[in-house]
């Protein structure tokens, strides 16, 4: 039995102390570390990305349209000419070559949307619906 105190005597001495105010300083350390290696991937990612000017570019692709689920019409820009090119499973076929200075884009003008109820307004429709 004697050893059997000596044992229970020894086992809190063994116990490391939890410092709480130790191990809050270790976690938020950790995660504006982990936040601050996303950011930086994020940064290193975009520069790598980073995609050169128009300027120097030969060709451009102006606009595209599908016109069916394989098949798209492009319409590009190549050292001062339009071309209107198919696409589909079978290939590419030129459509058409544009002569002449290409034409600026015109805008189309969209029809102005109705303007967004107000959350209180949504709020009170539901409530007198329920």
């Amino acid at each position: 039995m004697g050893t059997l105190a000596l044992m229970l005597a020894a086992a809190p001495a063994a116990v490391p102390e939890f410092n709480a105010a130790g191990e809050l300083v270790r976690v938020v350390l950790s995660l504006l570390g982990i936040i601050g290696l996303i950011l930086a991937a994020g940064w290193l990612t975009r520069r790598m990305q980073r995609r050169h000017g128009v300027a120097g570019r030969r060709i451009r692709c102006v606009e595209t349209f599908a016109v069916g689920a394989r098949e798209r019409l492009l319409l590009l820009d190549a050292d001062g000419k339009r071309l209107l090119i198919g696409m589909g499973p079978g290939g590419m076929r030129t459509l058409h070559v544009y002569d002449g200075a290409p034409a600026e884009p015109v805008a189309i003008e969209q029809p102005a949307a109705p303007p967004l109820p107000a959350f209180g307004e949504l709020l009170a429709r539901w409530k007198r619906s329920a």
